[in-house]
C-alpha cells in the first residue's frame, strides 16, 4: 500500500515515515510540505492513502482535501487543536481523521483500514465532530432509506468498519459495502463521516427522541 504524507514540519513527517516503515505491506512513496505539493505529487505517485496536515502553507489541508478526496483516499492527521478546521476537512470530503498523538500501531492499522475503503474515525475527534453538529441536512432524506439502510446508517453513525457492520448485521462484508455505496448516494454524501453526521441530525431532530450514539462503541 502506498502512503503519500503531506506535513509542512519534517521532524513530524521523519516520525510518520518511521512509523510506517515499520509495517512491511506500507510503502511512503513521497512527502509533501504543502497542500499545493501534495496535489501535484499525488497525480504523479497515485498514493493508496494520504496522511493530510492541516494548517499548512502555500495551501492548507482542507483545500488539498477538497481537490484530492474524489480520486484519492485522504485521512486527515490532526493534533486535534482546531476545530474550524476540522469541520472543515470533514465538508471538504475527508475519508477520515488520526491523531498525531496516537500510538504507532494505531496510525498503521488506520492506514490500512482506508486503503481498504473503510473509514478511519478516532472517536474523540469523531464524538467532537457529531457533538458540534455543523448544518444539519434535514433528516426528511431519511425515509427513502430501507429498514436495512437506516441500520447501516446507525452504523455508520458509532463509526462501524465494515467487518464490524458485517457482525453485528449477520451479513456478508460484500453486502455491507453495497448498502453503504447505497447509503452514502441516497443521502448525497460522498464519505460515511458526512452520513453520520445526517444520522446525528436525525437523532436530534425536533419530535425525534434520543442522542447520538457513541462513535467509540464497538
Amino acid at each position: 500500500m502506498k502512503v503519500l504524507i503531506v506535513d509542512d514540519h519534517a521532524t513530524v513527517r521523519m516520525g510518520i515515515r518511521l512509523v510506517l516503515q515499520a509495517a512491511d505491506d506500507l510503502e511512503v512513496v513521497g512527502e509533501a510540505a504543502d497542500g499545493r505539493s501534495a496535489i501535484s505529487m499525488a497525480r504523479v505517485l497515485s498514493p493508496d492513502v494520504i496522511l493530510m496536515d492541516l494548517r499548512m502553507p502555500v495551501l492548507d489541508g482542507v483545500e488539498a482535501t477538497k481537490a484530492l478526496h474524489e480520486k484519492y483516499r485522504v485521512v486527515v492527521l490532526t493534533t486535534f487543536d482546531d476545530d474550524e478546521y476540522l469541520f472543515g476537512a470533514l465538508q471538504a470530503g475527508a475519508h477520515g481523521f488520526l491523531l498525531k498523538s496516537a500510538e504507532p500501531q494505531a496510525i498503521i492499522l488506520g492506514v490500512r483500514a482506508a486503503a481498504r475503503g473503510e473509514s478511519v474515525l478516532d472517536p474523540q475527534v469523531t464524538a467532537r465532530i457529531l457533538a458540534r453538529a455543523l448544518t444539519v441536512p434535514e433528516a426528511a432524506a431519511l425515509p427513502a432509506l430501507t429498514g436495512r439502510e437506516r441500520e447501516v446508517l446507525d452504523g455508520l453513525a458509532e463509526g462501524l468498519s465494515n467487518p464490524q457492520l458485517a457482525q453485528r448485521l449477520g451479513i456478508g462484508q460484500s453486502t455491507v459495502k453495497t448498502h453503504v455505496s447505497q447509503v452514502l448516494t441516497k443521502l448525497g454524501v460522498s464519505t460515511r463521516l458526512q452520513a453520520a453526521r445526517i444520522a446525528y441530525g436525525a437523532t436530534s431532530s425536533p419530535g425525534r427522541t434520543g442522542g447520538p450514539a457513541d462513535p467509540g462503541t464497538p
